[in-house]
């Protein structure tokens, strides 16, 4: 199969671009350039210079001769609420002159609904777009939490044996590793079934961060604390709004942990339906945070970042 890959650089395309290579397929990689998709190219990769984020490239072309493609929105943390409509208009002007007949779209829990959810606000417009391509079958992926995000926290348990989010303890969130997801994209855009519109919910297990703190904990042989922020309180906004972040990102944060306490965003159906996936979060702790954890130890990383800062004694 031929197949266009966006964002073939990051860390689901890279991933999913050289399965599909390894399977022998033709790939398209978009990507702004350089060593990363040079990489790519010496596996056997299409280059393509250009980026749907930035709307630069001759993008019209992207898309021309494949039979399947890849998309997915790298987050403008500065724009978020424009960024992603802007990014779906663009996929769909470049889609609608294309060959493809398959599209596989890396979206988000939370897109089947409509309102105030964060972030997850951005992934139901992008659906909603993307279904405008009536003679395109799409695969939405909603992804759950990426594993890869825990760490942030190997700072603050190296110094303080603690971490802190704005999650209730005991709320069972679905978490993913990306390379599951590069995983299942390739099944997906590989393996065409002729379904027209079809949502599969991309997470491995339900951990909540008082189970994960535990798990951390068993992992690194001592005990690691969760400490809940509530995100009504003002000193904690008040020092991330002059020290760490934006007034958007506040309200991003803060809007997509309200809409996962109060039960707005959630995985639908039961755990048995969701596709298999290989990697446990007991496993990606001991092979892939571990390992960070131990050089942040060694390296007596203590960086003033949010999370270590709401972590500290």
């Amino acid at each position: 199969m031929r197949i266009s890959v966006v964002g073939a650089t990051g860390r689901v395309g890279a991933k999913l671009t050289r399965i599909l290579l390894g399977a022998g397929h033709q790939v398209r990689a978009l990507s702004r350039g350089g060593p990363a998709l040079d990489a790519l190219v010496e596996l056997g990769a299409e280059p393509f210079l250009g980026s749907f984020d930035t709307g630069t490239g001759d993008l019209d072309q992207f898309f021309q001769g494949a039979d399947a493609a890849f998309l997915m929105v790298k987050t403008d943390w500065n724009n978020i609420e424009g960024h992603y409509p802007a990014v779906a208009q663009r996929f769909v002007d470049a889609l609608e002159k294309s060959s493809v007949k398959l599209a596989v779209s890396l979206t988000a829990m939370g897109s089947d609904v409509k309102g105030k959810t964060g972030h997850f606000e951005c992934f139901h417009y992008l659906d909603q777009k993307l279904n405008e391509l009536r003679n395109i079958d799409l695969i939405h992926l909603r992804a759950a939490w990426f594993m890869e995000d825990v760490a942030a926290w190997t700072g603050p348990v190296a110094k303080y044996g603690r971490i802190a989010w704005f999650c209730k303890p005991e709320l069972k969130m679905p978490w993913v590793a990306t390379d599951d997801i590069a995983w299942l994209a390739a099944k997906e855009l590989t393996n065409p079934t002729g379904r027209h519109r079809v949502y599969l919910e991309v997470g491995s297990e339900d951990v909540s961060m008082n189970e994960l703190a535990a798990m951390i904990g068993k992992e690194i042989g001592k005990p690691v604390e969760y400490r809940y922020i509530e995100t009504t309180r003002e000193d904690v906004k008040a020092e991330f709004l002059a020290r760490f972040g934006t007034p958007e990102k506040w309200q991003d944060d803060t809007l997509s942990a309200n809409a996962l306490n109060n039960g707005i965003v959630k995985f639908h159906g039961e755990h048995e339906d969701r596709p298999k996936l290989p990697t446990t979060m007991e496993r990606f702790i001991g092979d892939v945070w571990k390992p960070r954890y131990l050089e942040a130890v060694r390296a007596a990383d203590h960086r003033e970042t949010f999370f270590m800062w709401v972590a500290r004694d």
